[in-house]
């Protein structure tokens, strides 16, 4: 399967408002990239103009060693899977499979034989004789899966596949598709807004904001090490709890509305360049614990309100930085209007310069 890289690619509409910015990415052999952030953000534009349905305004879109900008949709040897199923109701699910394999005048048995093979791959055996009207949303998706396998393409793309699917079927249907990746090994691009299915599909995570790339990272680097305040704040859900601080003239701690953070040693080293400015801290509501744990300081807040969830509860706090959510297990939750003690690790987080909103050199800690 080839590599798939895009060399500071720009989509300009009118005006010179810049869709996508000067974006430079490569998607490795029989990678599993996912592109993903808000509405709006470009993601879509940069994978139809990889498969040939947006031209490229600037820079060079490159399938393998051949630059594509010029190549027709149809001669770039890819496939894309739309959010729209996009089956022709009046066909069976076998004729929908195969309609391109015939419209390429691929023989008979050939064509009968990449149908079945993809539909034993994905569960779909016992329904080729079935029209779309027959079948679930998450068979649907599945036959459009199916009719992307049958043309061993060198690339598959993935716009929004499962967005109009309810919550268990996107579940069931993330699986199938890290299945069918495992089983072909294929070059595929997946974008999604949705930042869990980004995590758990992708081999690495391309995020973008307003049509500039901010982090390309595997999942655990993005979100132990996000490279702006942005990446942090889009990637983990319940979100990153900010709150903003001043390390002081001495560098021996972060002063918040009052309330001192010692530091230690090698924390204050780290922060060195920044003595006596203004910088935001983040930490994940999974590292807000109610009992000291090893090396780090402690909040006082109030519940003001609980979201139990099964398992664990998501407790939101007032303290004296502000708001904060911690993740705490089910069966220790406070109750709403109690007080605890919010204790956090100082290697657990994360300084951003308030200005640029860039992570700070040696501060973001990974784990």
């Amino acid at each position: 399967m080839p590599t798939v890289e895009l060399i500071h690619v720009s989509k300009s509409y009118g005006r010179g408002a810049r869709a996508v910015d000067d974006v430079n990415l490569e998607i490795r052999d029989g990678e599993f990239l996912v592109l993903v952030g808000p509405s709006g953000c470009g993601k879509s534009t940069v994978l139809r103009m990889v498969a040939g349905l947006e031209e490229v305004t600037e820079g060079q879109v490159k399938i393998g060693p051949r630059v594509v900008n010029e190549v027709p949709p149809k001669d770039r040897d890819i496939a894309m899977v739309f959010q729209n199923y996009a089956l022709y109701p009046h066909m069976t699910v076998y004729e929908n499979m195969a309609f391109g394999l015939k419209r390429r005048k691929l023989p008979e048995p050939e064509v009968d034989r990449k149908v079945r093979g993809a539909a034993k791959t994905l569960g779909l055996e016992g329904y080729l004789q079935r029209r779309p009207r027959e079948l679930s949303g998450g068979e649907r998706q599945r036959v459009a899966l199916g009719r992307a396998m049958v043309r061993d393409p060198q690339v598959f793309l993935f716009d929004e596949p499962l967005s109009n699917l309810d919550a268990k079927l996107r579940v069931q249907m993330r699986a199938e598709i890290k299945r069918l990746h495992r089983r072909v090994s294929a070059t595929m691009i997946y974008v999604t807004h949705d930042q869990v299915e980004a995590m758990t599909l992708g081999d690495r995570i391309a995020v973008l904001k307003g049509g500039v790339l901010q982090q390309v990272a595997d999942p655990f680097a993005l979100y132990q090490r996000p490279a702006n305040q942005f990446v942090a704040g889009f990637i983990g859900s319940p979100p990153i709890n900010f709150f903003d601080a001043t390390v002081s003239p001495a560098g021996d701690r972060i002063e918040a509305h009052g309330v001192a953070v010692p530091l230690p040693a090698a924390l204050a080293a780290r922060l060195e360049p920044v003595r006596g400015r203004a910088v935001t801290v983040g930490v994940r509501p999974e590292d807000l614990a109610l009992s000291a744990d090893g090396p780090g300081a402690a909040l006082d807040g109030t519940v003001e309100v609980l979201e139990p969830l099964g398992n664990e509860v998501l407790v939101h706090w007032q303290t004296p930085v502000g708001a904060l959510i911690s993740r705490v297990p089910g069966q220790s939750a406070p109750g709403v209007g109690e007080q605890g003690r919010l204790h956090f690790l100082y290697v657990k987080l994360h300084f951003f310069d308030p200005q640029t909103e860039k992570a700070l050199d040696g501060a973001a800690v990974a784990v």
